[in-house]
């Protein structure tokens, strides 16, 4: 790691073999450029941190350019990868395996690629789940489908079994597609595999779908899924305007952060009303939710309302807010959708005001279905630049777009917090703006 470098990614030792990549060093040839070792990209690109910097005669934050080495560390005649994907479904995982397959294989040269069934199980023995062999001619056609080729599991497995596994078949990478839990274990997989002195790179590919981890610009399958809302919303609204008083409540992911629900909103924009875990708001009162909702009724006799599922936790009961996680230790909400379907039904009919209440909750649909075509391409730039940061003998560190360039960076610097939305900002402020919903309910 460079030195108490924020950013700076773990290496496995000098590079020392020469890139099979016929690439330029020099502008101007018409030929793309190997990416240098000391290129970086700014985390902070404002003036007002530059100026602090020049003042304060230090360097601004930078993260690792991504891209091939002209130097790489594995061998890659002798090189065996291995790709596991873990956690809940996302768009866009086949067209990761299928690209991490072609640019190891086409790229680099390397003929041994393992696939690793359902998850982390799948490097414990004792599941009894065998690897698969994974060639191009295996993975050509994956990206049409949604899901996971691999399939997948939640919940930890014990670290030092894992990395026994890892070692005994001799695998030199191990490509992690997941989200937050995935990407710790990860961590855990490539510091018990420096403790012991292996060669081996352990590599992160962030995936979730609720576009959450932290600093980087967006997760592969976030455009996908508010793709595939804004037409569910688009025929709530139509189910909302075929009654006097209709409502559509459309319950989309988002476990503690509110991007889906706020960006499908966004881009079709017959949306009323978005909750978000960020936000607090209250259902009664003067200032409540309610209230404005009926105010929205009186003027235009229909509503649309967009909420994601972990908005409105606050709001349960005390005899039901215990805490109960799944296997990977996410705290599983309670339904805000159901809650706010019968809060609607009972405000109303205790306003004897008659209202129709649609409830949408295609969630599980939404994870299963093929990447779109922007998400194609991220999803090729991802696992591409996952392939050079590998062989150029990094380890532990995780591929991500930063201020729209492609970046390494440590784990562990984007899994010490979860992100969120910013309520002070611009892009919350253009929800409030498209929905016309009050800047606070309580």
């Amino acid at each position: 790691m460079a030195n108490g470098d924020k950013f700076g990614i773990d290496i496995l030792g000098k590079a020392s073999y020469d890139s099979p990549l016929r690439l330029s060093k020099r502008h101007g040839d018409n030929i793309f450029n190997f990416v240098k070792e000391n290129e970086k990209i700014l985390l902070d690109t404002s003036l007002k941190e530059y100026k602090k910097c020049l003042a304060g005669k230090k360097e601004p934050l930078g993260m690792v350019k991504a891209g091939p080495r002209e130097k790489i560390y594995f061998n890659t005649r002798k090189t065996k990868a291995a790709i596991v994907t873990c956690g809940g479904l996302c768009p866009g995982i086949n067209n990761v395996i299928r690209s991490l397959v072609m640019g190891l294989t086409y790229f680099y040269g390397v003929k041994e690629i393992l696939g690793v069934r359902y998850g982390y199980e799948g490097l414990i023995p004792s599941y009894g789940h065998d690897f698969v062999d994974l060639t191009p001619a295996y993975v050509k056609d994956i990206h049409q489908f949604g899901g996971t080729i691999l399939g997948s599991s939640r919940g930890s497995q014990d670290v030092g079994a894992m990395v026994d596994c890892i070692y005994e078949n001799g695998i030199d990478l191990l490509f992690a597609i997941g989200g937050d839990g995935t990407l710790k274990g990860a961590d855990a997989i490539g510091e018990e595999i420096k403790k012991r002195g292996f060669d081996i790179s352990v590599i992160g590919i962030p995936k979730t779908i609720d576009n959450d981890i932290n600093l980087i610009d967006k997760t592969f399958g976030f455009e996908t899924a508010y793709n595939v809302a804004n037409t569910i919303i688009r025929d709530a609204h139509n189910e909302a305007t075929g009654a006097y008083n209709g409502i559509a409540i459309v319950k989309l992911m988002g476990r503690d952060s509110g991007f889906i629900a706020a960006s499908a909103a966004i881009s079709m924009p017959v949306v009323n009303f978005v909750l978000v875990p960020e936000m607090h708001f209250e259902l009664e009162g003067e200032n409540g939710f309610l209230t404005f909702l009926k105010k929205r009724l009186d003027k235009k006799q229909h509503a649309v309302i967009v909420v994601a599922e972990g908005a409105g936790q606050h709001l349960f009961s005390e005899d039901v807010k215990e805490k109960v996680t799944d296997a990977s230790g996410n705290v599983k909400h309670k339904d805000i959708g159901l809650l706010l379907k019968n809060s609607i039904a009972d405000y109303f009919k205790k306003n004897d005001c008659p209202v129709t209440i649609k409830y949408i909750d295609p969630s599980y649909i939404i994870r299963s279905v093929p990447a779109n075509p922007e998400d194609s391409v991220f999803c090729n730039g991802l696992a591409y630049h996952a392939v050079h940061g590998a062989l150029s003998g990094r380890t532990r560190f995780v591929v991500g777009k930063v201020n729209n360039r492609y970046v390494y960076l440590p784990i562990s610097a984007v899994t010490n917090k979860r992100k969120k939305i910013n309520l002070e900002g611009g892009f919350w402020y253009t929800v409030l703006e498209s929905t016309g919903q009050p800047f606070k309910m309580r």
